[in-house]
């Protein structure tokens, strides 16, 4: 494991199912009964390729934290690691990387789409042979779709479907994207528009839809991650942070997230066993899932309400929700790619939308302009938020961090820029650890 710079730490490991490591989490529930802990922070990383890059993660977020937590707190720190992946152009601030952005894939996206779904070998490579060789053939794209699909198991049975949701309307998920649905030509053809118009060179004639095709691939496999998010979180860490407060009833919990791990950790308020009250906040860092998901109804469709609607109130604390308008993850790509099934309208003409307007709207995300439609919820910029020494103690609070989440170039932009110190201190701040 590579070195940590805080103690005491431990580490968790999941699967897909939401199992974990039997010897790690043993080691977790004796050592926070024997440590004399008071407070236990518990990050969980979103896109990512292996353990080795989780962990510094961890390492470098919480790095500040002994300086800035007070001299009689008493921290213990906690990595969730669970198998999700980055495609490797897509660099991290602060973190070594050479891949350079390219149409086809790299050998490192390729072992990582091996390494994230196991048993696929010969779909990833026939995807891959497809972006490289681009057929003009517009049923290759169709076909393209379907290898797609294949590799994401775009329609699981079970409860796994509702492990996908942001948003239920009468009670039926309503999230799973048109693109897995749909025309996958045409989802291509807008995501080669969206990301020519987002920076790219346009030129007089129309962007080659196999420009659009990674990008469906991208975020066919991020709502892959996204359904483990949910999974993970309501069937292995929230019934493991019941078993936690057996055994350490006094110590304090706090849940942090980043991107799809901010899922992950809302959703296991929802697997959290009756009457654990032991959770004391939530900080999402740029949650990569809607910012209606604690809504008790949408304002577009008195129908719909959150998946995760009045979770919050599981928290005996805030749950802070940071944000930044230069995630160019969530404010670009996010809403195209989220939308609800079987919606009316098709994808033609959405692209041209502002963020602000109706596509921002509706199919918004969390880290990119907080909360929505909770009544009551609290906003702040982050030099307010931090002058002010103590955050509201219950409800939902969005933070603008753009001050500081302002990092990273295209297709992402800053949506991995949150290795800031100004950012653990809202995290002890959202604590109480002040």
């Amino acid at each position: 494991m590579a070195q940590m710079s805080v103690t005491p730490y431990w580490e968790l490991t999941f699967d897909a199912d939401g199992d974990a490591d039997a010897g790690r989490r043993d080691r977790l529930l004796a050592g926070v009964e024997q440590s004399g802990i008071r407070d236990l922070i518990l990050f969980s990383h979103g896109w990512n390729n292996d353990r080795s890059g989780a962990t510094r993660l961890y390492s470098s977020f919480f790095a500040p934290i002994p300086g800035l937590a007070p001299a009689t707190a008493r921290i213990g720190y906690v990595g969730v690691v669970w198998p999700s992946m980055r495609f490797c152009d897509e660099p991290i601030p602060d973190f070594p990387h050479s891949a350079v952005a390219a149409p086809g894939l790299d050998d490192g996206t390729r072992h990582a789409l091996l390494e994230t779904f196991p048993g696929r070998a010969t779909v990833v490579e026939q995807i891959a042979r497809m972006l490289e060789q681009r057929p003009p053939e517009r049923s290759e794209l169709e076909e393209f779709g379907r290898l797609v699909r294949e590799l994401v198991d775009a329609v699981p049975s079970g409860p796994q479907a509702l492990f996908a949701a942001d948003t239920l309307a009468e009670g039926v998920p309503q999230d799973e994207p048109e693109m897995l649905t749909g025309s996958t030509a045409a989802a291509c053809e807008e995501f080669a528009t969206a990301l020519a118009s987002d920076g790219g060179e346009r030129g007089f004639g129309l962007p080659d839809p196999w420009d659009g095709a990674k990008e469906v691939l991208r975020q066919a496999t991020y709502y892959a991650m996204k359904r483990r998010a949910g999974t993970v979180g309501e069937r292995g860490l929230g019934p493991l942070i019941g078993r936690l407060a057996a055994v350490a009833p006094a110590v304090r919990v706090h849940l942090v997230g980043h991107s799809f791990g901010g899922r992950l950790v809302s959703f296991a308020l929802r697997g959290l066993p009756e009457g654990v009250r032991t959770v004391k906040s939530v900080t999402l860092l740029q949650g990569a899932f809607s910012h209606y998901a604690f809504a008790a109804g949408l304002p577009h469709d008195t129908r719909a309400g959150g998946v995760l609607q009045g979770q919050q109130n599981r928290i005996d604390g805030p749950l802070v929700c940071c944000f930044s308008r230069f995630d160019q993850a969530l404010g670009t790509m996010y809403p195209l790619a989220s939308r609800m099934a079987r919606d009316a309208q098709g994808f033609v003409g959405e692209t041209a939308l502002s963020i602000g307007g109706m596509l921002g709207a509706r199919w918004g995300a969390m880290g990119h302009d907080g909360v929505q439609a909770v009544p009551g919820t609290r906003a702040y910029e982050l030099a307010e938020a931090l002058a002010a020494g103590k955050l509201p103690a219950s409800g939902c609070v969005n933070i603008d961090v753009a001050a500081v989440v302002r990092r990273g170039g295209a297709p992402a932009g800053a949506h991995s820029d949150i290795v800031h110190p100004e950012l653990a201190r809202v995290v002890l701040a959202a604590g109480r650890i002040t």
